[in-house]
């Protein structure tokens, strides 16, 4: 009795759950590079070439522990070009009794894979997928009648469920759960600045970046120096060196920005993790382990700890728990496109220059330049938050729907109206100042909001509270900004939303782009 076993591109681990309680010798393993999810967005070519690269390695490492894999590449002449297709002609070839496959990670994909057994008229086995921490029915039970979905008490089950950085009576090791506070320090620039491994590119890889190059030219970014991990070896090296030069420092500097330095002593593993090289719990485990020893501070460990069983897996939660609408929401009622030089980083404004070409560069920014560079400019301009969360999706490599969406969508853009975050991320030009050395190198005063060299995130920061007080007067969390803005004279107030309204016009003559 055939099982076929269909593999998703972020399914690249050797431990799937469809994979266990399988008999090798009887089963078939499909996988399958289809044009429906290289184009549904105009994905970065160097996350387009990272996902088939690592995926066609990954076909390699199942072969040479003993499974047999159908493999359809993107060139094939009788590609399809869709999961349900393939899936289709794979059934003609190997007859399969029954099908056998791992819960997709979207709702997209998942509503393809919960047809198959009326298509095809065979079982198909739809298992959980157990590289997370929450199952559905844990975080729709955590959630329910809750008055706020508020990360960092999820979180805290979270430690108490893995039982990291929690002693014997499920307490917090150092005395509190959370060391955010400790993490807020602006950087200076440092030869001895730790940078992540480069891998250069195999035969494989060379074969792929071809392929992308020619079927791909109009999508954003550049294959230029491509250096990605593509096995599971390499992302182990990655994980590595990590925890030796950087992990010490991330604490303390992940929320710090320098020009033309897009990792400081971030880890870079994320696309590792989101297509399944990389085991989120095993990685935080080794993380653990250097507090233990010893060798990395509390604040640094708990803070990435954070990131991957705290925010990684409640985005995973609000996305599944909140259903395929979610991408339409839009409390603010943003609607403005957003700017064309989102696509170039064609910008004087040296913040969103340096955060937007590194993106196109490297398929990557860390969290702050997403959240309080190019997102704060995004929300504070009034940008349709659909238009940003697809950007997001298309620009950054390791951006699957639902870790991106909600992170975008609700986070950065407050488009769910505080589901995901209790107020909206924005600031003056004042914290990037604070936070980045983008400043001193800008055309811009970011001590001005008046006149035409002023910081744009000044006037913007300002009238989008103006704009907004209706719905965000109430908020307490803004209760300072709003007291501050009414203590400010008319004649102020009037010259700042001018300020505001003659730079929204220039970018709305500009026109949009991309998409």
């Amino acid at each position: 009795m055939t099982t076929l076993i269909p593999i998703l591109g972020d399914q690249l681990s050797l431990d799937l759950s469809s994979l266990k309680r399988v008999g090798k010798a009887d089963a078939v393993l499909l996988m399958m590079e289809v044009t429906d999810e290289t184009g549904y967005v105009r994905h970065h070519k160097k996350k387009i070439a990272y996902i088939l690269s690592a995926m066609r390695h990954h076909a390699a490492a199942l072969r040479e522990a003993g499974w047999q894999v159908d493999y359809v590449t993107l060139d094939d002449p009788d590609n399809s070009g869709s999961f349900t297709s393939e899936v289709a002609r794979a059934v003609e070839r190997h007859a399969p009794a029954r099908l056998i496959v791992t819960e997709a990670g979207e709702w997209r994909v998942q509503a393809m894979l919960d047809s198959w057994e009326t298509l095809f008229g065979l079982p198909v086995e739809i298992r959980a997928d157990d590289r997370f921490i929450a199952t559905h029915a844990e975080f729709a039970a955590w959630a329910e009648g809750r008055r706020e979905l508020t990360m960092e008490w999820f979180y805290r089950e979270m430690r108490v469920k893995t039982g990291l950085l929690v002693d014997d009576k499920g307490k917090p090791v150092g005395g509190k759960w959370n060391f955010d506070k400790e993490n807020r320090k602006p950087a200076q620039r440092d030869l001895t600045m730790p940078r992540p491994l480069s891998f250069a590119p195999d035969a494989i890889t060379r074969d792929v970046l071809e392929l992308v190059a020619a079927r791909f030219d109009n999508h954003p970014g550049t294959l230029d120096g491509f250096d990605f991990a593509v096995t599971r070896a390499d992302a182990l090296r990655q994980r590595r060196h990590f925890l030796d030069h950087a992990l010490p420092d991330f604490g303390a500097y992940e929320d710090a920005m320098l020009t033309d330095e897009p990792y400081l002593w971030h880890s870079v593993l994320s696309p590792y993790v989101n297509s399944g090289l990389l085991d989120p719990l095993e990685l935080c485990r080794a993380v653990a382990e250097r507090y233990t020893a010893g060798k990395a501070p509390l604040n640094s460990v708990e803070g990435y700890i954070r990131q991957i069983i705290g925010w990684r897996e409640f985005m995973r939660g609000i996305y599944w728990r909140e259903g395929p609408d979610y991408v339409d929401r839009n409390f603010l009622g943003h609607e403005r496109n957003l700017p064309g030089w989102y696509w170039t980083g064609d910008t004087d404004m040296q913040c969103l220059q340096s955060a937007i070409r590194g993106t196109l560069q490297n398929a990557y920014a860390h969290h702050i330049q997403r959240l309080m560079i190019t997102g704060n400019f995004a929300l504070l301009i009034g940008a349709d938050p659909k238009q940003v969360h697809e950007w997001y999706l298309e620009v950054y490599a390791d951006a699957y729907e639902w870790v991106e969406l909600p992170n975008t969508l609700g986070m950065s853009q407050f488009g769910d109206g505080g589901l995901v975050g209790s107020k909206p991320y924005i600031s003056s030009g004042a914290y990037i100042n604070r936070m980045s050395d983008y400043c001193g190198r800008c055309r811009y005063d970011v001590g001005k909001r008046i006149g035409e060299d002023a910081c744009p995130f000044n006037a913007l920061y300002w009238d989008f509270l103006a704009r907004h007080e209706d719905k965000l007067g109430r908020n307490r969390r803004l209760s300072m900004p709003y007291r501050n803005w009414a203590k400010q004279g008319e004649a102020d107030r009037r010259a700042t939303r001018r300020q505001a309204k003659s730079f929204l016009d220039s970018l709305d003559a500009s026109g949009p782009g991309g998409y």
